[in-house]
């Protein structure tokens, strides 16, 4: 599985965007999926997470009720609905997968597949 991130750009405090990771081969739905974002200067953080199906979903304390993640298996597509965002939301957004038996979700070291990402930049 190949991963590519995009859907960023630059949006005022409060404003919206939605970030979209696109998946290649055929084994998408089997794995848990998430982002990632680093701003500059700063370790990679996590921010949600979502599993196969997608029937649980887990999110940072930071965007908690702001972001929301999902999927759709049958476009091989994660996406990222980001509402209301802040200057503090700006870094580079990455998408990541992980197989079932792999480590603990908010980790990027359990994530065996990383695409490149796209740049998120909220000014106030």
């Amino acid at each position: 599985v190949q991963l590519q991130a995009s859907g960023g750009g630059s949006v005022q405090t409060g404003g919206s965007l939605r970030l979209s990771c696109a998946a290649s081969g055929r084994t998408f739905s089997s794995y848990r999926m998430a982002w990632f974002r680093q701003a500059p200067g700063k370790e990679r953080e996590f921010v949600a997470h979502i599993t196969g199906t997608g029937s649980i979903t887990y999110y940072a304390d930071s965007v908690k009720g702001r972001f929301t993640i999902s999927r759709d298996n049958a476009k091989n597509t994660m996406y990222l609905q980001q509402n209301m965002l802040k200057p503090e939301d700006t870094a580079v957004y990455h998408c990541a997968a992980r197989t079932p038996s792999g480590g603990v979700y908010y980790l990027p070291q359990s994530y065996d597949l990383w695409g490149p990402g796209t740049q998120v930049t909220v000014s106030s």
